[in-house]
């Protein structure tokens, strides 16, 4: 576990293989155990996989808020660990499919983040989230999520950056190259850590099509740093020091601070219903 003032934080980068929720949670646990980290971030839908092609197929592995097998499995292992967990899963949910993020720490209950932008084929299988991602704080750390595809819309990081998020965590299944990039300047826009769990692998949706995920998980610093980067073709799993100050010391120069220098009222057109 990390000194005083940080906060030990593990990106783990898997291949979970489609349809094997058992087999997919013993990974996490292997990873979560020796990763020894305060926090571990894993991949979009690292307890099921990705390519599947009916909705029925994926809510038959989706774990439900109040307790299901793989949720009470994960926040038995975040006991055990006396680590935080975050853990893509579809969740389901009052008729509701969703694509989800789910927060696991020792000692609370499990808290969720249901994915608002959905991506490709994802809508076929999930219904999006309806409301925008809270803040969670753990150990000093003040966490935000986000997943995957929502990386193309800056207003989402934005929004974790104004909730007072340190770090924001993206579990992820990226097919595009663009991503990684993308989060150096979020990073940098907003001035919060960010940490991308990416998997790797190939998979294929019954009709055939195949997708291969890109890796190259990373964490990156408030200042644009690349601390950790994860090949892009292997399963792979490294840890650092994560400090809160760094995410909130805003200024940018002596005179500029990053937040506060936004003139909001003349961005309104930005949220306006018809546009």
């Amino acid at each position: 576990m990390s000194g005083e003032g940080a906060v030990r934080v593990a990106v783990v980068q898997t291949a979970p293989r489609l349809g094997e929720r058992e087999a997919n949670l013993a990974d996490i646990a292997d990873h979560a155990r020796a990763a020894a980290a305060d926090l571990a971030v894993f991949p979009e839908l690292a307890t099921c996989g990705y390519a599947f092609g009916a909705r029925e197929a994926v809510a038959d592995l989706a774990e439900r808020p109040g307790g299901s097998p793989g949720l009470d499995a994960l926040q038995a292992l975040a006991e055990e660990t006396s680590g935080a967990l975050v853990v893509g899963m579809p969740l389901a949910e009052g008729g509701r499919l969703h694509n989800a993020a789910a927060l696991l720490r020792p000692g609370a209950e499990p808290v969720f983040y249901r994915k608002l932008h959905l991506f490709y084929r994802e809508p076929e299988l999930f219904d999006p989230g309806d409301a925008p991602p809270a803040v969670h704080e753990f150990r000093g750390l003040r966490l935000g999520l986000m997943i995957c595809f929502d990386w193309i819309f800056p207003e989402l990081a934005r929004h974790l950056a104004l909730a007072g998020a340190d770090l924001i965590a993206q579990p992820a299944n990226l097919v595009l190259t663009l991503c990684q990039d993308a989060m150096v300047t979020r990073a940098v826009e907003n001035r919060v850590w960010t940490l991308t769990a990416n998997r790797v692998g190939e998979e294929r949706f019954p009709d055939g099509e195949a997708l291969r995920f890109t890796g190259a998980s990373q964490l990156v610093d408030p200042r644009g740093r690349r601390v950790l980067n994860l090949p892009g073709d292997a399963p792979a799993m490294d840890a650092a020091d994560v400090d809160p100050a760094a995410a909130r010391d805003k200024m940018v120069t002596a005179r500029n601070h990053v937040l506060d220098d936004r003139r909001p009222a003349l961005y309104r057109s930005l949220v306006a219903e018809d546009q």
